[in-house]
């Protein structure tokens, strides 16, 4: 668990970023390469990378030099998320290049301990190893993130009118309550339930800049150097609704799997299950078992008729089918 603590001069200098920020959402979405976790929220957008840098140079980059750089463990480098990506991408690759030698170096050391010097990322601490390295985190952003820009921007200033409603309700005591379990505020300390390590962070007058993230699952994520202005990147809520909107036409398989929306699909007009079974191209006792979990979740119907089984769609059922399509 980590622990963050305020004080009243903290309190008063605790915001919420206005723009998504670049380098936070690169570290993030690399991240979601390397585990199925919160692969439904990110399908389209995974199986769209995917396809844009397969046999590709920028593609044997991402395998060969970021995903190494960035591993979805305990740690990854600081310098990678400057405090000047709140301003761009722009101003961001710049402040990694103008980063004294010796930090970058110290940081990459720390992701493979046991190599030290001899580690293939260390060349990124000299000037013409980090030029190569923002070369790639720029057509990596154009590549994979900036397709998505539009579809963040609307999750952000959706989340950032909740936010302003709980601060205008009951000031930063209120939006630090807000934020639901993951967050746990109990003045003066704002506890992450879902960190990667056990730690305590004084602020001591810096301030929190909270910082919503497209690519960030479930765990909010801090630097590793509480010396640092500190940010706490968190995910931005997601719902079945927000993935249905994005991908529609997909979000039903990519919920309850291909074969469950298939036979969701052939309940559209009332079917038995020896009908769904032929419509669906599976066997009997295949689509007994979905049926039942699709009744157990409410989006089916189920009455027995004479010795068949008619099987038909509830309201929600058809607003899940309605809505992708």
């Amino acid at each position: 668990m980590l622990r963050i603590h305020f004080s009243e001069v903290d309190l008063a200098r605790t915001r919420l970023a206005a723009t998504p920020d670049p380098l936070w959402e690169i570290a993030s979405s690399l991240h979601r390469f390397q585990t199925r976790r919160g692969r439904w929220a990110h399908e389209r957008w995974y199986t769209d990378a995917v396809r844009t840098l397969r046999d590709t140079t920028l593609g044997r980059a991402v395998r060969t030099l970021l995903l190494p750089l960035y591993p979805r463990a305990r740690y990854f480098p600081d310098f990678l998320t400057p405090a000047e990506g709140a301003d761009g991408l722009d101003a961001g690759l710049e402040a990694i290049l103008a980063l004294p030698e010796r930090r970058v170096a110290g940081e990459i050391s720390r992701i493979e301990p046991r190599q030290g010097n001899r580690s293939p990322l260390g060349a990124l601490a000299a000037p013409r190893g980090r030029r190569i390295l923002t070369e790639t985190l720029r057509a990596y952003h154009a590549a994979v993130i900036s397709p998505m820009a539009d579809q963040m921007r609307s999750l952000l200033d959706s989340e950032r009118a909740l936010r302003a409603r709980h601060l205008l309700d009951g000031g930063v005591d209120g939006l630090l309550r807000g934020f639901g379990p993951t967050l746990q505020w109990r003045p003066p300390v704002l506890g992450v339930l879902e960190h990667v390590a056990d730690r305590d962070i004084h602020l001591d007058g810096r301030g929190l800049l909270l910082v919503p993230s497209y690519f960030c699952w479930q765990q909010p994520v801090t630097l590793a150097d509480p010396g640092l202005p500190q940010v706490l990147v968190y995910p931005l809520p997601r719902s079945a609704a927000d993935h249905l909107a994005a991908c529609p036409e997909e979000a039903v398989a990519a919920l309850i799997g291909g074969s469950r929306a298939s036979v969701l699909a052939a309940c559209a007009t009332g079917a038995t299950t020896s009908e769904l079974a032929r419509r669906a191209g599976l066997s009997a006792g295949t689509v007994s078992y979905h049926t039942r979990t699709l009744r157990e979740a409410g989006l089916i119907s189920s009455r027995r008729h004479a010795e068949t089984v008619l099987h038909t769609l509830t309201r929600l059922g058809e607003d899940l089918l309605r809505q992708a399509g």
